[in-house]
């Protein structure tokens, strides 16, 4: 096995972030690593948990 796969996290937290975007199919949820091209990930308003659950 070579090296670890996974990038090694060495930016301030301050570079992720989050917000409810308006789509086609619905409104979006997506984080996002702004200080790295492609790193963001987003789901359906419906399906995102809770800010409650998160705790």
């Amino acid at each position: 096995m070579e090296g670890n796969p996974l990038p090694t996290a060495t930016q301030d937290a301050d570079t992720v972030v989050a917000s409810i975007d308006p789509a086609v199919g619905g409104e979006e949820y997506v984080i996002a690593d702004i200080s790295t091209d492609g790193a963001w990930v987003s789901m359906n308003v419906e399906s995102a948990p809770a800010l409650a659950a998160w705790r």
